[in-house]
């Protein structure tokens, strides 16, 4: 990874190739086909990103020459993608982690107050993990966020983590106010939310664009 901008648990990554396929996302003239394919790269980028700490135990392997040194991760993490946008995050963190679980949080906003409001929740259901990874493509207002950690905390995981592809001050603040531990990982800090709680400059609607039903 190339250089990263931190600022407390806040990391902004810093990419050559992140930039590349950033500007395709935000293009309005890109097609559903070349969005979701830079999504897909963006993606993977997060997940080395925040997979490299991730816990495990060193062992003693042979190489076909000599013994070495290897390690071998730990796959107690749940991957928990906010729905729908954050279905478009989830395969490139499955495939670097097969054996972690998802688990599916589903929230809409409500246009009038910027709210989320719960459709789908079933984390009573699930079997403990010691690690969850929130994937929200835009943290806009943090509402969704905030709400998918108070749960997770609830349900009794101790570290919890936020992947964005982009990210308004104000989402990360919120965030931030609500749970000082949670470290964020974002692609892009975008400038500001205006008086419709959209991210600006931004990208439009992650899920219309990924899903094709703009």
């Amino acid at each position: 990874m190339g250089h990263l901008y931190r600022m407390g648990n806040v990391v902004e990554l810093q990419h050559a190739v992140l930039d590349h396929y950033m500007t395709i996302a935000r293009e309005r003239c890109s097609t559903t086909q070349e969005f979701r394919a830079a999504f897909g790269h963006l993606g993977q980028i997060l997940a080395v990103e925040m997979t490299k700490n991730i816990a495990g135990e060193a062992k003693v392997i042979e190489t076909p020459l000599e013994a070495t040194e290897g390690f071998r991760m730990h796959t107690s993490v749940a991957i928990v993608p906010i729905l729908r946008a954050g279905l478009a995050l989830v395969d490139p963190f499955v495939d670097l982690l097969p054996k972690s679980v998802v688990i599916h949080l589903g929230m809409y906003r409500n246009e009038e107050t910027a709210k989320p409001i719960w459709y789908y929740n079933k984390l009573d259901e699930q079997a403990p993990v010691a690690r969850a990874i929130i994937l929200d493509p835009m943290l806009a207002t943090g509402g969704s966020v905030v709400v998918a950690v108070e749960a997770l905390r609830n349900f009794g995981i101790d570290q919890v983590e936020v992947g964005c592809v982009i990210a308004a001050p104000e989402g990360i603040h919120a965030v931030q106010e609500f749970d000082g531990d949670v470290d964020l990982t974002i692609c892009k800090i975008d400038d500001r939310l205006d008086e419709n709680c959209f991210i600006r400059p931004g990208l439009g609607d992650a899920g219309d664009r990924y899903f094709g039903t703009a």
